[in-house]
């Protein structure tokens, strides 16, 4: 069974089979030392730039502002959510996100040998 991900409304919205799922504005906090100095980055997302699948994970790169050093940038890949029989299950954003791997993306932030 495939699963349509999209990006809406100029990078506001990832929608899931054409039903709205995550939206900017969230504050995410994640694992990226090269992000900003922050040890944990508490980012405000401002703007979706790549939805995509690795395995069962949808993962997703973001722009956006961490609140306490107020550094802006785009993430590495963080999950959002899970693909479980079909269905679209959100993961607790709430938490610490650790970067995922999406096969065939490309991170502009890595340098490639």
């Amino acid at each position: 069974m495939s699963v349509a991900l999209r990006i809406l409304d100029d990078g506001a919205w990832i929608s899931v089979n054409d039903e709205r799922r995550v939206s900017v504005s969230e504050l995410w906090r994640f694992d990226d030392p090269g992000f900003c100095a922050c040890a944990l980055p508490d980012l405000v997302v401002e703007n979706f730039q790549e939805v995509g699948v690795d395995g069962r994970t949808v993962g997703t790169r973001v722009y956006g502002q961490c609140i306490a050093c107020g550094e802006t940038g785009v993430t590495p890949w963080l999950p959002v959510g899970r693909i479980v029989e079909g269905a679209y299950h959100d993961i607790d954003r709430e938490s610490v996100l650790w970067p995922v791997r999406v096969p065939g993306a490309h991170d502009p932030r890595t340098r490639r040998q």
